[in-house]
């Protein structure tokens, strides 16, 4: 199947890789402008944690609300028109109430978790939510198995929440370590897409390259079969005039001894990338850059703006191809 996608016409699939608010924006719009068919999205579960009892995917929950159309723009997480009362009750409880879970996420968790708990996979799980949110498209996990994201600090080590939300990512970063993913299968279907013949592009969307987009490329294999595949690879740099559009890259950057620039996230990348893809404002880069560079708005502030990096973005995939 053809879709047009601006002044060309997009054959063959796509496989989005995406980690959660950036990559959930970026995904919203190519879902307007891909078939069902034509597009799979998979999500970084390294963030994913347990927590109340409850099976907990940021990433995933992100990107589905996104496709939903039920996320909150304004706070960029969550959804929209969202109480709080469980997390009002639960502090005055004692509890731990540092990790937000407004009263209409919870349903979500809630209904993950028993699902988890009678033995249906991840995918499975992810599969059944997406289709009662009516979302048409394909979203997938990684991988069914446990990852989690360590981040090495100068307090110590932290799982990944306790550092982003807990401690408000004020220590300093040193390292990271995605525990399990040495014995952690990657996703079926996202391997399949990549040995696919009809795969047009590969899109690496605007998310944190270390902590969102590094786990799902160091599964056994991912790498290896993203260099392979005959499709181009295609990053939206998440760094636009040396800041972070959402999230703590940029402070990663600079605390790895890193230059927090679109530049530096290309070379973080490699010699995986057949393209790149930089804002307006970083323009002056794009002649030292060492990958074809492609300068756009990439700020989605709209629906019409997610719409149009996205055709953007096929547009440079087409032209690679």
């Amino acid at each position: 199947m053809t879709v047009i996608s601006g002044k060309h016409s997009i054959p063959g699939k796509v496989l989005a890789l995406t980690g959660g608010v950036g990559g959930a924006k970026m995904a919203r719009g190519l879902i307007d402008c891909l078939a069902p068919e034509q597009l799979l999205i998979v999500a970084n579960t390294g963030d994913d944690f347990e927590h109340l009892g409850l099976t907990i995917s940021p990433d995933l929950d992100s990107v589905m609300y996104a496709l939903a159309d039920r996320n909150d723009t304004e706070r960029g997480w969550g959804l929209a028109g969202e109480t709080w009362q469980a997390m009002e009750a639960l502090g005055e409880l004692g509890g731990p109430d540092w990790f937000r879970l407004g009263d209409r996420d919870l349903a979500t968790h809630l209904r993950r978790s028993a699902l988890l708990a009678e033995g249906q996979s991840l995918t499975s799980v992810t599969s059944t939510l997406c289709q009662s949110l009516g979302i048409a498209h394909r979203l997938v996990p990684m991988t069914d198995d446990r990852v989690r994201t360590m981040v090495t600090t100068e307090r110590g080590e932290l799982a990944f929440q306790e550092y982003f939300v807990r401690e408000q990512c004020a220590p300093k970063v040193k390292g990271f370590r995605f525990s399990g993913i040495e014995q952690a299968s990657p996703s079926a279907e996202m391997m399949a897409w990549l040995e696919s013949p009809e795969l047009a592009a590969i899109v690496i969307c605007p998310s944190n390259p270390f902590v969102s987009v590094d786990p799902i490329l160091q599964l056994p294999g991912v790498r290896r079969a993203v260099a392979a595949a005959k499709a181009p690879v295609i990053a939206v740099s998440p760094i636009v005039g040396g800041m972070a559009v959402k999230g703590p890259a940029a402070k990663m950057m600079e605390e790895l001894a890193m230059p927090s620039t679109a530049t530096a996230v290309a070379q973080w990348y490699d010699t995986l990338l057949s393209g790149f893809v930089i804002d307006l404002v970083d323009r002056s880069l794009a002649p030292s850059m060492a990958v074809e560079t492609r300068v756009v708005s990439t700020m989605m502030t709209s629906l019409t703006s997610k719409r149009q990096l996205a055709r953007d973005v096929l547009d440079f995939a087409l032209d690679l191809n």
